[in-house]
């Protein structure tokens, strides 16, 4: 990634401003939520949180800090091998986890490269995105040889980040009124959820490039780790202003989906995020995206709407998936898939 590709050259108006990310840096921030705080008070913040922002941190969530610093570790040692060995676990379109350092956002290439595998291996998913095509393919992770120790920490690190999806999900849908057991759980049984761990290099034109372009998350939650460099810039709903969000130690930042938008009817708002780079530093970080099992019908919640019309018209969360994926390895003719596509007009 010496010279720039014009493949990354990003449009006029989606080139950040970097003079303007100094000020920004005290401007107002993302909420910051104690999960050891009072229940009553952990669901009101994220809430707030989840109306005004569609984002958050969160503290003292249970995973270990040791894990944490682990995970990091591994996976920086494996974006340090020579390019031949990350490329023999290399993903495609047809075996969709392992290494990949061509993906695009917005028909615009990232500077980035990545490595994905399941939370499940053998994961179950729609063979093609075509609506009549009800055949089923299974994903399967491929690991890399080195570092040794890589598959084992990355399978430990899912467990405890898992059980932090849940209970967040969990809290989410308390905010939103709906009964603490809710069916929620039985929608991630046979989860499609997956670990991305991302890499962003020094890049030379970080004027003209970004790590990942302007993007909301397709499914229901994302729970992020990111190392200390910072980078992640989130859209602020009042001013549709850029602010960064300030890497806080041991913290996870955590976004709402479309689906939990879907699910509240517009309550909640995913909203769009980006990822800038720099000339100097590179940065490593790692998201969990938390998708529930293929078959699931994606639609507002009977509950929430409480009389009011649906907003949306119900989709399969595998095709919607399915879709999506495509554009990943090549640019679109059209816009990739998003929710607004099943959104019910108003007469």
């Amino acid at each position: 990634m010496g010279e720039i590709d014009p493949a990354f050259i990003q449009d006029v108006d989606q080139r950040p401003n970097l003079h303007a990310l100094h000020h920004l840096l005290d401007d107002e921030e993302i909420p910051i939520i104690d999960l050891l705080a009072p229940p009553n008070d952990v669901v009101w913040q994220i809430g707030r949180a989840c109306e005004n922002w569609g984002f958050f941190q969160v503290v003292n969530h249970g995973v270990p800090t040791e894990l944490m610093a682990k995970v990091e570790e591994v996976g920086r040692r494996f974006f340090e091998l020579p390019a031949e060995e990350k490329r023999k676990v290399k993903r495609d379109e047809f075996n969709a986890m392992g290494y990949h350092d061509g993906e695009n956002t917005k028909n615009v290439r990232d500077w980035k490269e990545v490595f994905d595998f399941l939370v499940e291996d053998r994961t179950l998913i729609p063979a093609s995105h075509e609506p009549g095509d009800h055949e089923l393919r299974t994903l399967t992770n491929q690991w890399p040889a080195s570092p040794p120790e890589f598959r084992e920490v990355c399978q430990e690190y899912v467990r405890e980040v898992e059980k932090l999806a849940s209970k967040l999900l969990g809290l989410v849908a308390q905010s939103l009124g709906l009964p603490e057991n809710n069916r929620l759980n039985g929608f991630f049984k046979g989860q499609t959820s997956l670990v991305r761990f991302n890499h962003y290099p020094p890049c030379p034109f970080p004027e003209l490039a970004l790590g990942v372009g302007r993007h909301k998350d397709a499914g229901a939650l994302t729970i992020l780790a990111q190392d200390a460099v910072g980078g992640l810039q989130v859209r602020r709903k009042t001013d549709q202003e850029w602010i960064p969000v300030r890497p806080t130690p041991n913290a996870f930042i955590i976004n709402i989906g479309d689906i939990v938008q879907v699910w509240s009817n517009d309550k909640y708002e995913s909203v769009e995020h980006r990822v800038v780079v720099n000339s100097v530093k590179e940065r490593y970080s790692i998201p969990f995206f938390f998708f529930p099992r293929h078959d699931l019908m994606v639609k507002p919640f009977e509950e929430i709407l409480n009389g009011e019309s649906p907003r949306y018209r119900e989709y399969n969360w595998g095709k919607f998936f399915a879709t999506r994926n495509r554009s990943d390895f090549k640019k679109q003719a059209v816009e990739n898939i998003q929710i607004h596509h099943f959104r019910i007009e108003e007469k």
